[in-house]
């Protein structure tokens, strides 16, 4: 890592995306892929980004395995709550969390996730209260969407980010 280059991974895997996208080896879309390769991590570096630490990799399996397992079966439960014939029967809602999780990394991906899963949306993050509030299609039970996010992912994104 270097001041003209601050992120060298980046900067290759910007290349190889690039280049990936366009479906070209030309010398025009190298020299592009190169300079959006060298450009965009000094925009990041000014940005100044806190760096990512993993420190458990059992644990990130883990969490992609609830992940996964949770938008396949969020995607069944909207999909039977469209699809059920006459009159919609469903209480969406919001749902306010108290969080632990600290962590902007872990905040990040805890957004990310919440807002892959099917029937869910990030609402708003009170930083200062450690209060987390989510939109949920079809809440049947406020304790048990606490629970399931505090159990499956912040439990886990804190042993990965903190």
């Amino acid at each position: 890592m270097t001041r003209w280059l601050p992120y060298p991974r980046l900067s290759v895997a910007l290349l190889a995306l690039w280049l990936l996208l366009n479906q070209s080896v030309g010398a025009s879309h190298i020299a592009l892929g190169v300079v959006l390769g060298f450009l965009a991590p000094l925009v990041m570096a000014n940005l100044e980004v806190p760096r990512a630490g993993w420190r458990r990799p059992g644990a990130v399996v883990r969490l992609a395995g609830w992940v996964f397992a949770d938008i396949v079966r969020s995607n069944i439960a909207v999909a039977k709550i469209i699809l059920r014939p006459g009159p919609l029967c469903h209480t969406s809602g919001f749902v306010t969390i108290p969080l632990e999780l600290r962590s902007p990394n872990g905040l990040a991906a805890l957004a990310c996730i919440i807002t892959a899963t099917p029937g869910t949306i990030w609402v708003r993050l009170d930083s200062a209260e450690g209060l987390l509030v989510i939109h949920v299609l079809d809440v049947i039970d406020e304790n048990t969407w606490i629970q399931t996010i505090k159990n499956r992912y912040e439990r886990l994104l804190m042993e990965i980010f903190e």
